[in-house]
């Protein structure tokens, strides 16, 4: 007899149904620069204009159907995507940061965190690496979530339990971090895009999440920690399963010598720059020898973080034997932006459809325009944001592709809430947290179907609902943690960033 399903795996039905006949997004944002082609012809016809907020001039929205137009999108096709800033932030981080993964560096501190963690902080431990895993990008969500599950099995604990920890932390966790990632280089770029939509100026840095990203690590490790030990583990009761499961590789001899040596190698690098901070007039601190507003440091932050983990990379290569010479470097150094190739074909069609969008004065119109029906039905503040969060967070079930999503949303919301008065560092970390908290319940999450083998090696009839029993509270959990989280920096004015409030 045929199993009667209930409302909520319909609904994941439903979902699962729809998304699977959207276009990949490469192909989903060629079609939405041909539909920005379309759009900016109709509303030319219209002879419609918008006043530019800061300029208070008027601006026509230009067809791209028309001599211009067509002169636009043929002489601008390689200055959009070569220009595009996400592109050069996200490939220079991968230089450093691919490097440290590619010789081994950062499975080796992942295993050795969870593996010698006191067992009164383990489950702590697992989300906390789980989120800080985000460094070496989706590997982590391959790498963590097993390894916990092998630590709770061997320690008597329900490996089930240590797999969803681990896994909630390396994807519902996914956009906090201790340190700068790529996941900020990625972001920050593509905000800075749209933010010039109204202000041709205005540069969103990769630092202007950090206090925030800070504040939520501590925070969700907590949260985490508690939700596994009082719920998700009393749920589960006692594990009673034989799994027969893979014992951790072997241990590189000289992996401990390569790590500490790494490590003492970044830890003079970050004291040197900060002596060079505190020379007088350092060239890292602005004219009035500070680093706020704007100084050379946070400009360029992201070589700073590119130089750390080079220095560590290579350090760890090179006492471990996998780098032997300059061309073991520039090797490592390629596989990592190897695996960026589908996110550099992605670009060039997301660069496109944003170009359009700015240069019709689309982008303009509708920020302009949304902006005075918000305020019209009284539609701001904090509700306002929250509305935008919860919007976000249903998004996710049809576009799972972070990057891809915001490149959609960003050109639209990041001006329109600059109209209403906030920072678009602001409306980015409302984005950030409605994305990555739902990562892990969304069916057309890719890894979703590596975690259902794991979960089987220790429970045969693990199934779809098996997985999303496990995985719900955390995501919601994890959102209104974070939703709480913001409101207190916002009535607080807890910058986001460096110098970074709620609101410009």
């Amino acid at each position: 007899m045929k199993e009667k399903k209930g409302f909520f795996q319909k609904f994941l039905d439903i979902v699962e149904k729809v998304g699977n006949k959207l276009p990949d997004p490469f192909a989903l944002f060629v079609g939405l620069a041909v539909l920005m082609i379309i759009v900016s012809w109709i509303f030319s016809l219209f002879n419609a204009s918008v006043v530019h907020p800061g300029k208070g001039e008027v601006l026509p929205i230009k067809s791209l159907i028309s001599a211009e137009g067509l002169q636009f999108i043929l002489t601008s096709m390689l200055d959009n995507f070569t220009g595009f800033a996400p592109l050069g932030l996200v490939v220079v981080m991968m230089l450093g940061v691919g490097l440290a993964e590619k010789v081994g560096m950062l499975d080796y501190a992942v295993r050795k965190t969870i593996l010698k963690s006191p067992p009164f902080l383990l489950t702590y431990t697992v989300v906390f690496v789980g989120i800080m895993g985000n460094l070496a990008s989706d590997a982590a969500v391959v790498l963590i979530p097993p390894l916990a599950a092998l630590v709770f099995y061997k320690v008597g604990r329900h490996p089930l339990a240590g797999l969803a920890a681990g896994f909630a932390g390396a994807g519902a966790g996914f956009t906090a971090n201790l340190f700068i990632a790529g996941t900020d280089a990625l972001l920050a770029g593509i905000t800075t895009e749209a933010a010039r939509i109204m202000d041709e100026t205005f540069i969103v840095s990769p630092v202007d999440n950090w206090f925030f990203n800070i504040a939520s690590v501590i925070v969700l490790t907590i949260v985490g920690g508690l939700l596994t030990t009082k719920f998700i583990e009393p749920r589960l009761g006692v594990y009673k399963g034989d799994a027969v499961v893979d014992e951790e590789t072997e241990e590189h001899p000289k992996a401990k010598k390569a790590f500490i040596s790494a490590v003492l190698a970044g830890l003079l690098y970050v004291i040197l720059i900060v002596v060079t901070i505190y020379l007088p007039n350092s060239p890292l601190t602005n004219e009035n020898g500070e680093l706020l507003p704007k100084s050379p440091f946070l400009s360029g932050i992201i070589p700073i973080i590119l130089f750390f983990f080079i220095i560590i990379g290579v350090t760890y290569g090179m006492v471990i034997g996998k780098i032997k010479s300059s061309k073991d470097i520039s090797h490592y150094m390629s596989e990592s932006v190897k695996d960026l190739s589908s996110y550099i074909v992605l670009v060039f069609a997301i660069a496109q459809f944003t170009a359009y969008f700015n240069w019709s004065n689309l982008g303009t119109w509708v920020a302009v325009n949304g902006a005075e029906f918000l305020e019209s039905v009284n539609f701001t503040g904090m509700p306002l944001i929250i509305g935008y969060i919860i919007f976000t967070s249903l998004m996710n079930f049809l576009i799972t592709s972070g990057s891809a999503k915001w490149a959609i949303e960003a050109p639209i919301f990041v001006p329109m809430f600059m109209e209403l008065g906030y920072h678009p560092a602001f409306t980015q970390v409302a984005y950030r947290i409605a994305d990555s908290s739902t990562n892990i319940v969304t069916p057309l999450f890719p890894y979703m179907v590596i975690i259902l083998a794991f979960m089987q090696r220790y429970d045969k009839k693990a199934s779809i609902g098996t997985y999303m029993s496990l995985m719900i509270p955390y995501s919601l959990v994890f959102l209104i943690t974070w939703i709480i989280l913001i409101l207190v920096f916002f009535y607080a004015g807890i910058p986001f960033g460096p110098g970074i409030p709620a609101r410009m």
